[in-house]
């Protein structure tokens, strides 16, 4: 138990930097590369920008709104839901959350008592583990960067990984596809496997879709279609609508842990701006062809930047998974050099170009995360070939 001075020990573990240690070294005399945040160079669309809500349209703009969301909003969710997905779904089973990732926290707040495990598919989102700490669960991560990369269809060896890593404290399984950060999508027969698992050992399935719209080249499925009574969906419109500033996602699931998660929401956010929500209904409402367009520009410069890097082209998401091995190994060669991966991104920061280390998603000590949407798309090429450069 610490006392004044002394802090509590929940956070020891997290990192303050997920993303990048390097942002003050980055060499800002000429042209910067910024490529280690998933973001996009995209406006919303115009009625969902900040400066397009009227007070007078809406006159609870700076007012609070229910904790569980704007109804206008939800009504919205509701409908698309329904439609898009064909998925039974009531008003009882969404809340809309400050961002994904505070939906995530309220998910497994609510799923999660003290120790309890959690088995995380790897790469994954770098603040998942952190979030599963915060909720004072023990992240266990399951290496499965070689199925994705090679024989992403066989869902016996998906199977294999996690039961190698299953134990009487394992409560839930989170699995994120379009993958972020490698541009895998998981395929359906996989994640139905993976969900039926899940079944067989009461857990509870935590399916992380906010790269649902940017499937390129295969087909995303949705989790919750295989078993809807164990399995959480998180979605974000910072990714499906460029609107990563305002901080609005939502989450749907079974109505006994959405109303559990309602009640962590209130005592974390109590609820998401007004503003941003009445921002997220515009882009459902008027979103279409923004999103349509997104979606071509953000598969064209994924392809481009994969050629030029010599790596394989996304089939989603917004990122490239690039190994570093090569580099740091020769890299080692020079005795003024850091040495292993930091030494090959402080070459890049000195460069003006920032990259996301790879232990951030896993155990990838020579592995590195390029985001190729958050940079125009012109900048985010120049940033590749600087990067090869750099690489030699």
């Amino acid at each position: 138990m610490p006392k004044y001075p002394q802090l509590g020990s929940l956070t020891d573990a997290m990192s303050a930097a997920v993303f990048s240690s390097l942002v003050s070294r980055l060499n800002t005399e000429g042209e910067t590369f910024p490529l280690h945040v998933g973001d996009t160079w995209l406006d919303p669309t115009p009625t969902a920008q900040m400066q397009a809500l009227l007070t007078q349209e809406h006159p609870d703009l700076h007012r609070y709104v229910a904790p569980h969301g704007h109804g206008p909003l939800r009504r919205a969710l509701l409908e698309r839901e329904r439609g898009a997905k064909g998925a039974p779904i009531k008003d009882d089973q969404l809340l809309v959350t400050a961002g994904a990732t505070a939906g995530l926290h309220c998910s497994l707040s609510a799923m999660l008592e003290p120790q309890d495990e959690v088995l995380v598919l790897a790469p994954h989102w770098p603040l998942i583990v952190g979030i599963v700490r915060a909720c004072r669960g023990v992240p266990v991560t399951v290496d499965v960067l070689d199925l994705l990369e090679g024989n992403a269809s066989d869902a016996d060896a998906f199977l294999d990984r996690v039961e190698r890593s299953l134990s009487p404290r394992t409560t839930a399984l989170y699995l994120s596809s379009p993958n972020n950060p490698t541009g895998r999508v998981l395929p359906k027969s996989v994640l139905e496997a993976l969900v039926a698992w899940a079944a067989r050992h009461d857990l509870w399935v935590i399916s992380d879709e906010v790269y649902e719209h940017y499937a390129f080249s295969v087909d995303h499925a949705h989790g919750a279609q295989f078993d809807p009574e164990r399995t959480v969906s998180s979605y974000s419109f910072s990714k499906s609508y460029g609107l990563a500033g305002g901080r609005c996602g939502y989450i749907t699931g079974p109505k006994a842990l959405i109303a559990e998660a309602v009640k962590v929401g209130t005592h974390t956010f109590y609820s998401t701006p007004t503003m941003t929500q009445i921002a997220a209904l515009h882009a459902l409402r008027d979103g279409d062809e923004w999103l349509s367009e997104a979606k071509a520009a953000y598969r064209s410069v994924g392809e481009e930047s994969a050629e030029i890097l010599g790596v394989r082209p996304p089939e989603g998401g917004t990122f490239l998974f690039l190994d570093l091995g090569a580099s740091i190994e020769r890299n080692a060669a020079d005795p003024h050099a850091t040495p292993g991966l930091l030494g090959v991104l402080e070459a890049c920061a000195d460069r003006g170009l920032l990259l996301a280390p790879g232990p951030s998603f896993g155990p990838y000590p020579e592995m590195a995360r390029f985001c190729f949407t958050c940079l125009e798309p012109k900048q985010t090429l120049a940033g590749a070939r600087l990067l090869c450069e750099i690489l030699d």
